[in-house]
């Protein structure tokens, strides 16, 4: 007989971690093309999984909503730090901000639902907040290191700027022109010399 009480929690096993993973990934696609109502049928189908499992890892639609948003959230401040490695600054900071499109997308899709998951009692809206500013200064302050952008604007500045621009768009194809105007935005960052 084990004591498995005394170890703890069992780890997951691989096959649940790599189901898990797809639930993730289906839900991102179908929740910003479809909207918050997406049905959870349609993520589970995506997955290529038994919607047993979806609601196994996921009891809740919020559960799911705020799974999908925090991975979001990582996955842009991991890609932060590689672009540090890959990248000059002001580009990092560019291919960051256009990245972010992507993500404002799907919350855009979650919406409503996601609105509600953020307010109630949760650390949801502080830590995404938190991670991506974090992420986004050290960005922009390497880009003001090396004197190819600005350093008079802030962090919270920009990402608010950058949400901005893309909830102010609302006709198909949206993202396009917010990825332009990021382009041009990055422009007026530059660092100009002074006459």
């Amino acid at each position: 007989m084990t004591n498995q009480g005394a170890k703890g929690a069992r780890k997951p096993r691989a096959d649940a971690l790599r189901n898990r993973e797809r639930v993730l990934e289906a839900a991102k696609l179908v929740f910003s093309q479809g909207g918050a109502e997406a049905s959870l049928e349609a993520v589970a189908r995506q997955a290529g999984v038994g919607i047993g499992t979806l609601y196994r890892h996921f009891p809740t639609r919020e559960a799911l909503y705020e799974a999908v948003y925090r991975r979001e959230v990582e996955q842009l401040v991991e890609l932060a730090e590689q672009l540090k490695a890959e990248a000059e600054p002001a580009e990092a900071l560019r291919r960051w901000m256009r990245a972010n499109v992507e993500f404002i997308a799907t919350k855009r899709g979650m919406g409503t639902a996601l609105a509600l998951a953020a307010y109630r009692p949760s650390d949801l809206a502080a830590y995404s907040l938190d991670r991506l500013t974090g992420a986004l200064g050290d960005l922009l302050q390497r880009a003001a290191a090396a004197g190819e952008v600005r350093d008079d604007i802030g962090a919270e500045d920009l990402l608010r700027t950058l949400v901005g621009l893309c909830y102010a768009q609302e006709r198909p194809g949206w993202q396009t022109q917010v990825l332009r105007l990021v382009d041009v935005f990055m422009d007026g960052l530059r660092h100009r010399p002074e006459a």
